[in-house]
């Protein structure tokens, strides 16, 4: 599969528009080259320059099998494709949570798309390790995008 933004290029830095010191969105995404047996994907966006830990910054699940983006926004705007579910980012929060490194280095922001043969049953939104944990074993195929962004 490839992962791709209409918002940056691989390696290139993230607009400020999608990050904590702009208005917050999530920027469009779209992937390609799917392999056949998907029932849905699941995306994550992480940092993994974040001072003691990885930073997750979006969960997103259950993203229609048919689906081949999500539009800059989604989350926000309520344009998720049907049946897809946003989990718990790292800030506490239900969706996306644009790049907020502290101050000095430059961090790098990491999407990864999985394609799954199976729809999660969650009875909450999930956190990465859930999302990972309930993926395991399931993965068809996999991509990433990475994003870079200093303040």
């Amino acid at each position: 599969m490839e992962l791709k933004s209409e918002a940056f290029e691989e390696g290139r830095y993230i607009p400020t528009v999608h990050a904590c010191q702009g208005q917050g969105r999530s920027p469009a995404i779209y992937w390609s080259d799917v392999p056949a047996g998907v029932k849905s994907f699941a995306l994550v966006c992480e940092d993994p320059d974040a001072p003691f830990k990885v930073w997750i910054h979006w969960v997103v699940y259950n993203i229609a099998p048919e689906a081949r983006n999500l539009v800059a926004g989604a989350g926000a705007d309520d344009l998720l494709p049907r049946m897809t579910i946003e989990g718990v980012n790292d800030f506490g929060k239900i969706g996306y949570g644009g790049p907020c490194p502290p101050p000095g280095n430059v961090h790098r922001y990491v999407f990864r798309l999985f394609a799954l043969d199976t729809l999660l049953a969650s009875d909450k939104p999930l956190s990465r390790q859930e999302l990972d944990q309930a993926i395991k074993g399931h993965v068809i195929a996999q991509a990433q995008l990475t994003g870079l962004f200093k303040r």
